[in-house]
């Protein structure tokens, strides 16, 4: 009969395995999914179609277009909330589309987490699969 350590051993012994298998693959393909990640834009139009913005892979504003019809009826805190609502859903579009590019090597929930600065749930998630739990 197998005891408790011994299983326990053998469960982090797989988990070290495991962690060197993922470390290998991104050794190989880290610096392609990073060149993808890293060009990753989202262009997004506000719902009234008057503004254009596009954002980076960190949901940095590259570019704003607004549409000269803005100024028939002049709203300046409108048309700031219009901007900050179109930059936050395209800033959520290129989010996704860094979990994609990472999907090959890093769990959605991880990868959110992660980009989320969620430490707490990047600890417990490392502390689950440590211990076996997935």
């Amino acid at each position: 009969m197998e005891s408790f350590g011994e299983r326990d051993t053998a469960g982090l012994q797989a988990y070290a395995d495991e962690l060197r298998a993922t470390f290998m693959r991104l050794r190989e393909e880290g610096a392609e999914l990073h060149a993808k990640a890293r060009a990753v834009q989202v262009t997004e139009k506000s719902r009234d179609g008057l503004v254009t913005v596009t954002v980076g892979s960190r949901g940095e504003l590259v570019r704003l277009d607004l549409d000269p019809r803005i100024y028939r009826h002049p709203d300046a805190r409108g048309l700031a909330d219009t901007i900050a609502e179109t930059v936050q859903r395209a800033a959520a579009k290129a989010q996704e589309q860094i979990i994609d590019v990472f999907a090959p090597l890093v769990p959605a929930e991880q990868m959110q987490a992660h980009l989320d600065g969620d430490l707490e749930t990047v600890m417990n998630q490392l502390a689950d699969q440590m211990g076996g739990k997935r």
